[in-house]
């Protein structure tokens, strides 16, 4: 799966910065579930049949229905430079038929360090 272009996007009142992608392919149920290893899912019925939240704090959210080819995602304004190519990468690396997730959990790590000393400027 892929992102193929953002459809709009725009500053939010609480400060985040929100961009809607549109997708190679449809979100799945399967497609949030493996975010969860990356930060917290709750799906939610009482938005609809489907609809799904993921938060990584500090880095960003996704919110979208399974079987949507768009999501929203809600950048933290201040570490969205870094985490960007992140979430690309989270996207691409989705694959029906297994997930590197040896790499994807390295690369986490390391951008998670740098994250961290961004915004609050502590190493180690």
């Amino acid at each position: 799966m892929r992102i193929l272009r953002s459809i709009q996007h725009k500053y939010c009142a609480d400060g985040s910065y929100m961009k809607e992608y549109e997708l190679s392919e449809p979100v799945t149920a399967e497609f949030f579930r493996y975010l969860g290893n990356f930060g917290k899912v709750t799906s939610m019925p009482g938005m609809g049949e489907g609809f799904y939240s993921f938060e990584r704090k500090d880095w960003f959210s996704i919110k979208g229905f399974a079987g949507d080819s768009t999501v929203e995602v809600r950048f933290h304004a201040k570490s969205m430079d870094l985490t960007s190519d992140f979430l690309f990468f989270l996207f691409s690396s989705f694959k029906k038929d297994g997930v590197d997730m040896e790499t994807l959990k390295r690369r986490e790590a390391n951008l998670s360090e740098r994250v961290r000393v961004h915004l609050y400027g502590k190493q180690g």
